[in-house]
């Protein structure tokens, strides 16, 4: 479920005040007793040990604001990362170099969306990279070219089956 809404505060406040237990609280608001455990234990007054809707709503919104963000991706490291692209470091050995200078940067995904969209511009930043930015081939596709004129195995006349010629004796160069 979501978070806590200014309402469902309210009641909280409502209900203890009115002598109700944490367990019947949750039952009227539809939720898990510890929901309502932990609200109780996070955003009461430390100086009084009484809840009120109001704080708990400000100590609620001032934790989600202080919460640490995703990193974006700023002008600054940007300029960082084609700065050590061309310097011909992988995205994988960029984000290793910041984690290990402290430095702020972005995942190395992120490193390859800008490069891919860099190429997508006409850019070069995809010929510092180790692949020079050639098309991934996949492990798995097979590696010989199949012929176009190529009999089935029943066509073959019957002399073969004597095995007299040379070239006639099945072994592994079935394709």
């Amino acid at each position: 479920m979501s978070h806590l809404t200014y309402e469902q505060r309210y009641t909280i406040s409502v209900m203890l005040q009115s002598g109700y237990t944490q367990s019947k609280i949750a039952q009227t608001l539809n939720r898990d007793k510890s929901v309502i455990s932990r609200e109780l234990k996070r955003n009461c007054n430390l100086q009084t040990g009484n809840y009120s809707a109001d704080l708990a709503h400000r100590k609620c919104t001032t934790r989600h604001v202080k919460k640490p963000k995703h990193k974006k991706l700023t002008p600054e490291i940007r300029a960082f990362i084609i700065e050590k692209l061309e310097d011909k470091l992988s995205p994988e050995q960029i984000v290793g170099y910041c984690k290990q200078n402290g430095i702020a940067c972005v995942s190395h995904q992120w490193i390859y969306h800008l490069v891919w969209e860099n190429k997508r511009r006409n850019g070069k930043l995809c010929k510092n990279l180790r692949s020079r930015g050639k098309p991934y081939k996949k492990r798995g596709e097979p590696r010989y070219v199949h012929r176009l004129n190529k009999k089935s195995i029943s066509q073959r006349p019957a002399v073969v089956e004597q095995r007299r010629r040379i070239g006639d004796l099945e072994i592994d160069t079935v394709l």
